[in-house]
C-alpha cells in the first residue's frame, strides 16, 4: 500500500469517526418508559374528555347512546381541528406522542394540518388535492381491509361456516 493510499484511508476513517460523533451529539435520546407513560396519560385524557361528553349527553341531555356517541365523535373532531388551527395540538402530540395521534382526534389533526399547510396553493390544487395526503392511506387501507373481510364473511356465510 502506498503512502498516499494510507493517508486517504486514514482521512476516510477520521471522517467516519467525526460523523458518528456528530450523529451522537445531535440525536435526541428518549426514555422509552417515560414516552409510554406520557402517551398513556395523553390518550387517557382524550378518552376521559370523550367519556365526559358521552355521560353528559346521555344523562343531562337525554340522548340515546348511539346519538350521544355521534355527538361525542363530532365534538372531539371539532376540538382537534380547532386546537390544530391554533397550533396547540402539535404541542400536545410532541408531548404525548402516540397517545395524541391514535384516537379520532389524531386523525382529525392529520386532515386539518394538511389543509392548513396547503391552503396557500389554493382551494382546488392546494386543499382539495392534498388534504388527505396523511389521512388518505388510512382511509384507503381501511376501506380495502373492510371490503376484503366482508368478502370473506360473505363466502363463509354461503358455505355455512359463519
Amino acid at each position: 500500500m502506498t503512502q498516499q493510499n494510507k493517508k486517504a484511508q486514514t482521512t476516510q476513517q477520521q471522517k467516519e469517526q467525526d460523523y458518528r460523533q456528530h450523529v451522537e451529539q445531535v440525536t435526541p435520546t428518549y426514555s422509552l418508559t417515560w414516552q409510554m407513560i406520557k402517551a398513556f396519560i395523553m390518550g387517557g385524557i382524550i378518552c376521559l374528555v370523550g367519556q365526559f361528553i358521552l355521560n353528559y349527553a346521555t344523562t343531562r341531555m337525554g340522548l340515546d347512546k348511539e346519538t350521544a356517541a355521534s355527538w361525542c365523535s363530532m365534538l372531539l373532531v371539532l376540538a382537534s381541528v380547532l386546537l390544530t388551527g391554533f397550533n396547540v395540538y402539535p404541542k400536545l402530540v410532541e408531548w404525548g406522542g402516540g397517545g395524541a395521534l391514535v384516537p379520532i382526534t389524531g386523525f382529525a389533526n392529520s386532515v386539518a394540518s394538511a389543509a392548513i399547510e396547503y391552503q396557500k396553493e389554493g382551494q382546488v390544487f392546494g386543499i382539495g388535492c392534498k388534504i388527505f395526503t396523511i389521512a388518505g392511506p388510512v382511509i384507503l387501507f381501511g376501506i380495502v381491509t373492510s371490503w376484503g373481510l366482508g368478502f370473506i364473511y360473505w363466502i363463509g356465510s354461503l358455505l355455512g361456516i359463519v
